[in-house]
């Protein structure tokens, strides 16, 4: 499998469910949300400690793109700060000014704001970088991570964009845009990986046809380990992560071994991952604190783990995208009604 070259990559990032832990799927929820103070914001377990290694590469960027109002910009940037991140680009949706236009669908439409965004934001940036971006379950983050994957490669027809378009409701000025914006960037197949936090723990089979390039995953020590696995992080970063939920969270070795074994059995890590942190570990290139017995009985464990040697090849699957954003939007309505039924 070719390694990344840290350099030369862009990491587009999520915020809602993905970086914050947040609620919002019912009125009382998005009235909280708004009066919220960057303080009371809470992060993620270990989405902190990997967004800070990650900046420690030297990365091409790392571009915060959220469908939060543009109105949450200072809060928002105050809560970054407060956890030591750095960005280089930092995208909200413009719902005041699109309501103000009445505009109301722009408030519901995901698909079109952030593939839009997604499409403007690569207009300006080499074509030889490479892309890792971050979402969650809650929407539909994984079908437009994919779209744009396959749109930016040319493997996505204009006509097929036109009826993905028309069906996620996007306004019907908004369609020519997008499908020119589609048709002008150079091709390439550039996105490397597609990381979903299983905020609401959907079920994995939901994933299946978006190919091994979308790797779901439940907690942040598992992006790290598939990140240590294509080159864009070393191992002593990797296990920083996995130390900040040891101490935060309180993880046993028996849980991260679980963790790491539970994505090599999808076929997103290998024992050559496994190898790095054990010999990290035994080296005693860094010093966890009070993490550092948990993480040395976790690297035992993987010692005699069966692993792969190696990753195999991975070809991605030709997606029907029409048919997909049916299913997606049917998944995501169920969701918000198993949600709204525990409230």
């Amino acid at each position: 499998m070719e390694r990344l070259d840290r350099h030369r990559v862009i990491y587009r990032w999520d915020l809602d469910k993905t970086y914050l832990r947040t609620e919002f799927d019912t009125m009382r929820d998005l009235l909280s949300r708004a009066f919220e103070g960057a303080a009371d914001k809470r992060t993620v377990p270990g989405a902190a400690a990997l967004l800070r290694e990650l900046r420690d590469t030297g990365p091409a960027g790392i571009f915060i793109l959220s469908g939060s109002p543009e109105q949450m910009r200072r809060v928002l940037e105050a809560k970054l700060r407060l956890d030591g991140i750095q960005w280089d680009g930092f995208t909200l949706k413009p719902s005041l000014r699109n309501l103000l236009r009445g505009r109301f669908k722009f408030l519901r439409d995901q698909v079109g704001y952030k593939l839009g965004a997604l499409l403007s934001l690569r207009g300006a940036q080499s074509v030889e970088l490479d892309e890792i971006l971050f979402g969650d379950d809650a929407e539909t983050d994984a079908f437009v991570y994919s779209l744009y994957a396959d749109l930016c490669a040319g493997r996505v027809e204009s006509r097929v964009l036109e009826q993905v378009l028309e069906q996620a409701a996007v306004t019907p000025e908004e369609r020519p845009r997008l499908v020119q914006a589609a048709s002008r960037l150079p091709k390439r197949d550039h996105c490397r990986r597609v990381f979903i936090h299983l905020d609401r723990i959907s079920p994995l089979e939901r994933f299946t046809d978006y190919g091994q390039r979308v790797c779901p995953f439940y907690n942040y020590f598992q992006a790290a380990a598939v990140l240590l696995e294509v080159g864009a992080l070393d191992a002593p970063a990797a296990l920083r992560v996995a130390a900040e939920l040891v101490i935060d969270q309180s993880f046993t070795a028996e849980a991260l071994a679980a963790s790491f074994l539970e994505i090599a059995g999808r076929g997103h890590v290998s024992r050559r991952g496994a190898e790095q942190l054990l010999e990290c570990v035994v080296r005693g290139e860094v010093d966890f604190a009070s993490a550092g017995k948990v993480l040395r009985d976790f690297v035992r464990e993987l010692e005699t783990a069966a692993l792969p040697a190696e990753l195999a090849a991975a070809s991605e699957p030709d997606i029907d995208y029409v048919a997909l954003l049916g299913h997606e939007r049917s998944r995501a309505r169920a969701a918000k009604l198993r949600v709204l039924g525990r409230h």
